[in-house]
């Protein structure tokens, strides 16, 4: 009787009434831009990794969101490998060339340039990283040939695919971008308006640039003629950079290892120096664990002035000791210690803001060149990767149908404060400090819980805090923990996003003490988390994402 019911259970649909139960999608994509994220699919529904998928996306970003990010940048990406439940970093970050010097980004006078100057400059390009990043993980983790996943994004780039809303917003603000040829000639239209949403961009020469890229891997963009033409046009620039060939043929992607700490009953796993991200979000996460954020609201003033204390002192132990670990000893495991934390965290009162913490308070430009995509293959392998060329299309230069990256304005201008060298000064051959956050949260048998990460500059390690603690602490869906409004402190003004309930705030918190700044936020976020025995996904609905599974 047992075996004849089972086979009657078997053969009946998942719900009687004729509509059968929705299974949970068993493998996902979120990132930035439709297209890209059904690049990433069909990689996948060929049988490709979480890494395959990863190669495609990001090749598609660079066709359908080049203001954002593309192979002229770097990127950090985290793996987790199903099967052995481990963590792999990729550290894909841009370099000094090695004629840069500390003083580099000053003036005559010894001020610093005006970042607009030093954006749309050849001082700012970087030796990029992202393709070399790219394929040693694929080498490592990949199931796919490497040219079979460029399909997509060189037709879209060929046969030409639609401006988005967020392309078509910068087009309109950065005005200068059309000075370069070859970006007018592309991205606007004879009368030099910029192209509209909905207008068709074509990008041959991209088209041609990942077609090489496709055949030759990584060296195409080190050697050869496109190498040649990113060196004479950084150089060539009337604030020239010291850009070599050299430069480009040494370059390296790097594996290190994550760092890691517990949150309540997780794993929480972010990236290393040179970036600041994972340090900083499991000092926040450490310090804020006692306080039960549970027992809040999201929009509670306790939830608010807690976030905001404890990103305070992550910022202020940023400035002071984060940067390249290759030229700076930077005490990683001190600053995520237990009883380093704990200290720390006595510094909050629940009453009272502590104000700033010493170090110079950050500057209230946003970052908005960056993208993040998060990924997860049928087998459960997953991918946090953000991938950046800094701000809105770079250095403001397209060389072979890519635009190349301002990375460089991410080291400080000054190399000196109070006679002592600042840790994130320019030094050649010196990956720049980071705010990107790629993060991947475990549970005590190391599986997949979370995997997620943001776009938005310094703001990133904030949105990055704010999704975990909407999705393990306030127990939201994906999309629920992104949809929040935000609240962060960068060791400043607290700032609050002009959304829902967060404004009518303001006041409470400067009755705290702190100084309050109510204003639009960029976001850029995407995550995936466990479901059932699935997935589901999230993107910011601040951007053009989307997040789709199967």
């Amino acid at each position: 009787m047992r075996r004849w019911l089972a086979l009657v259970a078997f053969l009946l649909p998942a719900s009687i009434g004729g509509k059968a139960a929705q299974a949970e999608p068993q493998q996902m994509v979120a990132a930035a831009h439709p297209l890209a994220v059904e690049a990433g699919l069909d990689v996948l529904k060929r049988g490709g990794s979480a890494i395959d998928a990863a190669v495609a996306v990001q090749m598609m970003l660079g066709v359908v969101e080049p203001h954002a990010s593309g192979i002229g940048g770097g990127g950090f990406l985290l793996y987790y490998d199903a099967w052995t439940r481990s963590i792999t970093v990729y550290d894909g970050r841009e370099t000094a060339p090695m004629g840069a010097t500390p003083g580099m980004l000053l003036d005559n006078a010894g001020n610093p340039l005006p970042y607009p100057q030093a954006v749309a400059s050849g001082l700012s390009v970087g030796v990029p990283g992202a393709v070399a990043l790219l394929e040693l993980a694929h080498k490592e983790h990949g199931k796919l040939p490497w040219a079979d996943l460029f399909g997509a994004s060189i037709a879209a780039a060929r046969d030409g695919f639609a401006v988005s809303p967020r392309l078509a917003a910068w087009l309109e603000i950065i005005k200068g971008f059309r000075d370069d040829p070859s970006a007018r000639a592309t991205y606007f239209n004879v009368d030099g308006s910029p192209k509209k949403l909905g207008e068709r961009v074509t990008n041959a020469a991209l088209a041609d640039t990942m077609q090489r890229i496709a055949s030759e891997g990584g060296r195409a963009l080190q050697e050869g003629p496109i190498a040649e033409e990113m060196v004479s046009r950084v150089r060539g620039n009337k604030r020239p950079g010291t850009l070599t060939q050299s430069d480009l043929e040494s370059y390296r992607a790097l594996k290190r290892e994550p760092v890691c700490g517990p949150y309540r009953v997780w794993i929480v796993c972010g990236m290393p120096p040179p970036s600041s991200g994972g340090i900083a979000v499991l000092q926040m996460l450490g310090i804020l664990e006692p306080f039960d954020l549970a027992r809040d609201k999201p929009d509670d003033l306790r939830a608010l002035h807690l976030i905001a204390e404890a990103g305070r002192l992550a910022f202020a132990d940023r400035a002071r000791y984060v940067a390249d670990p290759a030229f700076v000893p930077v005490p990683t495991e001190t600053l995520i210690s237990p009883a380093y934390i704990a200290e720390r965290r006595k510094l909050i009162s629940e009453s009272r803001s502590m104000g700033e913490q010493g170090g110079p308070v950050a500057p209230g430009y946003i970052e908005r060149g960056t993208s993040h995509m998060t990924i997860v293959d049928r087998a459960g392998n997953a991918v946090a990767f953000t991938t950046t060329i800094e701000a809105p299309f770079g250095a403001h230069m397209m060389v072979g149908g890519f635009i190349l990256n301002n990375e460089l304005t991410d080291f400080s201008p000054v190399f000196e404060r109070d006679g002592k060298p600042v840790a994130n000064r320019v030094e050649p051959g010196k990956r720049p400090r980071s705010s990107m956050s790629p993060t991947i949260v475990l549970d005590r048998n190391r599986k997949l819980v979370v995997a997620v990460g943001s776009a938005g500059g310094q703001r990133i390690i904030g949105d990055t805090l704010h999704a975990l603690i909407g999705m393990l602490d306030w127990n939201l869906s994906a999309q629920a923990a992104l949809d929040l409004p935000r609240v962060a402190n960068m060791n400043g003004p607290t700032e609050l996003e002009d959304k829902g309930a967060l404004p009518a705030q303001a006041d409470g918190l400067r009755r705290l003490g702190h100084q309050v700044q109510v204003r639009r936020h960029e976001g850029g976020l995407t995550a995936i988390r466990r479901s059932g025995d699935g997935w589901e996904g999230g993107a910011d609905p601040r951007r053009d994402g989307v997040a789709k599974g199967e």
